[in-house]
Order: structure tokens, then sequence, then C-alpha cells
């Protein structure tokens, strides 16, 4: 849709994302000028009452619930080409799948403080009857809030597949043997296609443990060539503790491998006992919040950032996180200017030298060595935590500039008029 398409009261303005079924635009209401986000179907897809449904069954089940952690839906319906639409709350933030792929994965805190948020927001949606069932990463955003802790909420979003309690009980959810999900955070429950088993919100509780697993460690608990692997693995595989990936507490292992059980009746029977599980783990955690700079949903150096590779991640949070644009800038400029320093104190050197000899003679221009290159714009976009100090590495510390450069690394060299010495190709202070 082009800018300035009119859906119902608002006016759109720009295409935020597109995915295989539809697009989401931000757009304002023509009258009281709030923005909003727009999320459309395609028209062919639009054709599918099936479809429709699910996707209406989103508004349903985020305006039965009222919590600050559900996204908020203004109102929905259809376009005058036949396209479904929901108008929802437009949130400025990160999507969490983006945030894992920015840091690889997050200190323990931070997987505490979040996995608490998104299981309080879950159990109030579990109170009025509704089960998410595809609770992913993409799902969760995270938004700017000096109110809560680490100064950001996150919201559950696409509530798409929610089963509700108000739902037709003659009729099925789903077709017969269908499986629907995300299969990396599916419940074996849900892997089986249903059948005898009931899907209820433990499913939920067992998504949530494979993001807690995701966050923890960087990879979610079971990887595979295909969904095919991923759901036997889901069925019949017992997980790995996230410990065995990464610097994980006992308390957070032990939550995690709980709500991992095959067996619904052996996790936590409800969401508010995991976050006040998690609740306890955040408090007895060690380690500063991350801090998050804001972001916006329009194309940046993060966006594009390159995914980290799963197994490569070696250290702490902070070890993941870059130095800041300004404190790099600070390095190569004192480093040029030490060099330069240096550089003018053997110059100084090398002319006494030549007028105690009585020999006068031109000082020739001396290689000057390059500066560092400045940071890549992706690096440079990174957020940092607030403890975290850039320090240049060994390799390029640049020299003293109160100090002589070393008797060694300053050669005069007689000239001849019939051979001309060569320096060593790794002494920059020496003299020809």
């Amino acid at each position: 849709m082009e800018p300035g398409t009119q859906l119902g009261a608002y006016e759109i303005l720009r295409k935020l994302g597109e995915g295989g079924m539809g697009a989401v635009y931000e757009a304002r209401h023509t009258l009281i000028g709030r923005h909003a986000a727009v999320k459309v179907l395609l028209p062919s897809y639009s054709q599918d009452q099936a479809i429709v449904s699910r996707f209406f069954n989103e508004a349903r089940a985020a305006t039965a619930v009222a919590d600050p952690g559900i996204v908020q839906i203004f109102d929905f319906g259809y376009h005058s080409d036949g396209s479904a639409y929901l108008v929802m709350e437009y949130l400025e933030g990160e999507p969490l799948d983006l945030r894992l792929r920015r840091v690889g994965r997050l200190a323990p805190l931070d997987v505490a403080r979040i996995g608490r948020q998104v299981a309080t927001a879950l159990s109030a949606a579990h109170k009025r009857g509704i089960v998410h069932r595809d609770l992913k990463p993409e799902n969760v955003f995270l938004v700017l809030d000096p109110e809560v802790m680490g100064g950001e909420r996150a919201k559950v979003l696409d509530f798409g597949i929610a089963k509700l309690a108000s739902d037709d009980p003659t009729r099925p959810a789903t077709r017969t043997g269908a499986v629907i999900g995300t299969p990396e955070y599916m419940s074996p429950e849900q892997c089986r296609g249903a059948g005898s088993v009931q899907i209820d919100h433990r499913a939920d509780i067992y998504a949530l443990g494979c993001i807690l697993f995701a966050l923890a460690t960087g990879r979610p608990p079971f990887q595979g060539e295909g969904v095919g692997d991923l759901i036997v693995a889901h069925i019949t595989q017992q997980p790995v503790p996230p410990s065995a990936f990464a610097p994980v507490p006992p308390e957070l292992d032990a939550i995690v491998m709980r709500c991992l059980a095959k067996n619904p009746a052996d996790r936590f029977q409800s969401m508010t006992d995991l976050a006040q599980a998690l609740a306890t783990v955040a408090q007895n955690a060690t380690g500063p919040v991350a801090r998050i700079e804001p972001y916006t949903s329009a194309p940046t150096p993060i966006e594009m950032a390159p995914r980290v590779t799963p197994g490569t991640i070696t250290g702490g949070a902070a070890e993941l996180q870059p130095s800041s644009p300004r404190r790099r800038r600070t390095i190569v400029i004192a480093s040029t200017a030490a060099a330069a320093v240096a550089i003018g104190m053997t110059v100084i050197l090398l002319v006494g030298g030549a007028r105690t000899q009585d020999k006068p003679a031109a000082a020739p221009p001396v290689a000057v060595p390059e500066a560092p290159p400045p940071p890549s714009d992706a690096a440079a976009a990174a957020p940092i935590d607030a403890t975290v100090v850039a320090t240049p590495t060994p390799d390029a510390a640049p020299p003293t500039p109160d100090a002589a450069p070393p008797a060694k690394h300053v050669t005069h060299h007689d000239k001849k008029p019939d051979k001309k010495p060569a320096c060593p190709p790794d002494d920059i202070y020496c003299v020809e």
C-alpha cells in the first residue's frame, strides 16, 4: 500500500516490514494524530476464511487481556481491495530475535528479567483462557520503559493462532493432524499434532523454556536439518542443560530444564509460578543490567548486522559488547598524536647529532605509522553496557609521548657518495 492510502480512520505513512502473508505499515489516525502499526493480509490470503478467522483471532485475544505486556489492538476490518487488516499499538524498540542476533546471548540477569516479564503477561492471558501457542523470540518486542527494571519492557505479540476458551468446543481449532507453531519452540504435544493430548497453557510454558534457553546460550535447545528432525527431538530427546553451552547459574539451569519437561505435569503448572522463580533468580544475580540504546524500526546498521554463529561465543555478556564510537575515536586520535610526538623527538635527535659532527643535512620525511581504521558502521551502531570501558589492544598501544624512543631504534648513517645504506624494513625511526 502506497503512502496516503486510507484504511478506516488511518492513513498509511510507510512500510515497516513484509512477510510471506502480508506487510506491516506505520499509519496515523487522521483526526487525533495517533500513530499505529497496521498489519495487512495479502488479498490472496484474505479470500481464505480460515486464514482470516485466525488473523482476526489475534484482535479477539489481545483485546481480551488488559496487561501492559500484551500489545494493544485498536481496530480491524477489510480494505476496499478485500485485504483484511489489524490496527495495533505502534511500538518503538527492538524484537527479541534481533537482540539475540546482535549480542549472541544475554547475561543471566537479563534472561531472568525478560523471562519474568513475558511470564507475567502470559499469566494474565492464561487467566482469561487464552493460550498463545506460537511463542518465540520474534513475537516478543522490547520497548523502552524507565519504570521497570532494565529500562525496557517485554511485550507479547501475534496471538494469531491463539486458543481461546470461548471457541466453539464442537469445532476443532485446527485441521486433524495439523501442526501449528514454530518448530524450534514447539511443545511435544504440539509436535504430535494434538491428537488425544489436550494443548493447554503448559505448552506456552514449554515454549518460554525454549526462549530462556536461547537467551542464555545463543541457540535453541534443539537443532536439526529440517522440521522433521526438530519435531522428533522435541518428542523424544532430552535437552542438554543450558550450562553446557554458557555460564548459567544452577537456579536458572533448573528452571529451564523444568520448563522443558516432556510431560506437561512435570513442568511449572502456571506462568505465575514461573514468574516468581525467575524473579528470585533476578534478585540473586550479580552484574549490571544491560543499558539499551533507543531503537527505531527504520533500517539501520544494527538491523543489517550478521547473525552470530551459535557455539562461537566464549565470554560473558560484557565481552560481547563492542566499544563505543566516541571511545574508539579517542583511541585513534591519541595514537596518532603520540606517534607524531615520538617522530618529532626522533627528528630533533637526528638533527642534533648532525650538528655536532658539522655535517649539514636536511632530515628526509619520516614514515608515519597508519592509525587504526575507524570502526565499521555495524559495530559503531551497537549499544554498550554502561560498565564496559574500551581499551586499546597491546598490539595497537601507541608510543609513550613523554619518553624518548629506545636508542637502538635511532640510527644515523654516514652518507657516502658511492653507497647508500639501507634501513631495516621494520625500523620506522631509521633515517637513511
